[in-house]
């Protein structure tokens, strides 16, 4: 299967997202490394800390994705 790459990755090499859910529900998610993420029904990506994070797409309505200045 073909990777669709983030275009995220092109915004930031570390981003912070807030993921907006269906029900109203809202993350905050820090340090993502956005050469990790991995699109599909369940989009995957680490985080600096070591975190594997998956989330299921069908479930959300909006991300906001905002720069971060780590090196």
């Amino acid at each position: 299967m073909e990777d669709l790459k983030a275009t995220v990755s092109s915004f930031s090499k570390y981003v912070t997202q807030i993921i907006h859910f269906s029900h109203g529900n809202k993350r905050t998610i820090e340090g993502i490394d956005t050469i990790t993420i991995k699109q599909g029904q369940y989009t995957k990506f680490k985080t600096v800390d070591g975190k594997l994070i998956m989330v299921n797409d069908n479930n959300v309505d909006m991300i906001e994705c905002f720069k971060e200045d780590r090196e």
